[in-house]
């Protein structure tokens, strides 16, 4: 897959099927965020990765919003030694796309910051980002319901040309 189907192809994912991610698999998407840019080069990101199902579930527990998470295979923490909420999310979108050129699906989920850190054991110094869930795509629920499908503005909507 190249970078652009990459890109415009992904979707958020939130169904998965019961298997783990390939290690293999699971090594390019950390690496992916492992060479993420970051301002001033000062590499923030720290990577939390949850896959036994005990640690996964308690995570999903923390939120109505992230009750989805207990399907996931692997759920990965984006904690910060320096807070740069542009650096997490560039790492997230690196990680995602990754996952997404070998057919595994992911997800942002909304979880409470704190809590997400007195579980993992996070040190206070230490600021939670982002919280991200991956799992191979289920081919039935990989597209996108017609109500929903992928509908943008027109680009022409969205984009000024020199100035506003």
């Amino acid at each position: 897959m190249d970078a652009y189907r990459a890109v415009v192809d992904k979707r958020d994912q939130r169904v998965y099927l019961p298997k783990p991610i390939p290690d293999e698999a699971l090594r390019r998407i950390l690496q992916a965020a492992r060479m993420t840019g970051s301002s001033k080069n000062r590499e923030p990101n720290r990577l939390i990765v949850v896959t036994e199902r005990e640690g996964v579930r308690a995570l999903a527990a923390l939120s109505e919003w992230g009750r989805w998470l207990a399907h996931a295979a692997a759920v990965i923490v984006i904690a910060q030694v320096e807070p740069h909420e542009f650096d997490a999310g560039r790492c997230a979108q690196n990680m995602m796309i990754a996952a997404w050129a070998d057919g595994i699906g992911s997800c942002p989920a909304h979880l409470p910051e704190a809590e997400v850190a007195r579980l993992l054991g996070i040190p206070r110094d230490v600021h939670v980002n982002r919280v991200i869930g991956f799992g191979s795509v289920d081919p039935v629920r990989a597209a996108a319901p017609k109500s929903v499908a992928r509908r943008r503005k027109p680009i022409e909507e969205l984009v000024h040309r020199e100035r506003w």
